[in-house]
């Protein structure tokens, strides 16, 4: 339990490193659909591209991983929470995993615009708004399951006092924020601040909750 705890906070500072790195490479969860600038921005630095890919696709697989350690370690606590945060959580990770593929196709259609005429221009123009709106409303499925995941084992530091019981009622409240921030802005894409306030909430919980597995692991 003691390793898994360590291992889980290690997790969760990965998922939040390689998520703001791929940013800081380009990658944009919610990105300008009208933007055809970001098609030459991608053909003029491809590379900046794949390593943007790659870093968001190591977080994806890391949460999976996230949610089978932290199953292992609090689930003699409670069986029953912890099945259903790990398969939420894998459940999200996988979806993200599934539409890269989609994504990836992005860098192809960059090569093609740029030696395009206006009529495939147009076309392939298309096809990045395509990619791009699928990558979006994905996202915001996805993070269906990370609300359920993450209100479980919030729920179960409440209940069974793990680490400190405040840690777990912040999560559960920026939680629900992002939850119905999530579903409003699927609902009306101009509303992002319910959404924003929640995600500043769950990154502050997740960097807390990281520090206190770690920390509890080794005291």
């Amino acid at each position: 339990m003691i390793t898994e705890m360590m291992i889980s906070g290690l997790f969760f500072l990965l998922i939040i490193i390689t998520n703001l790195a791929s940013n800081r490479f380009g990658y944009q969860t919610f990105g300008d659909l009208d933007k055809e600038a970001k098609l030459i921005k991608i053909s003029k630095d491809p590379r900046r591209f794949k390593i943007s890919f790659t870093l968001i696709f190591i977080e994806h697989v890391i949460i999976i991983l996230l949610a089978l350690t932290m199953f292992f370690a609090f689930n003699t606590y409670n069986l029953i929470i912890a099945v259903v945060w790990t398969i939420s959580r894998s459940i999200e990770g996988l979806i993200q995993i599934l539409n890269k593929k989609n994504y990836w196709g992005l860098l192809n259609i960059a090569k093609k615009y740029t030696t395009a005429n206006d009529a495939e221009k147009k076309l392939l123009n298309d096809l990045r708004l395509d990619i791009l709106k699928s990558k979006m409303s994905n996202f915001l499925f996805a993070q269906i399951f990370f609300t359920i995941g993450t209100l479980a084992y919030s729920t179960l530091f409440v209940i069974y006092e793990v680490i400190p019981v405040l840690i777990g009622w912040f999560g559960i409240v920026a939680d629900i924020i992002y939850g119905l921030g999530n579903g409003i802005f699927f609902i009306k894409p101009n509303f992002k601040v319910l959404w924003n306030l929640g995600g500043l909430f769950i990154l502050i919980f997740e960097i807390i909750l990281a520090g206190s597995l770690i920390y509890y692991s080794i005291i």
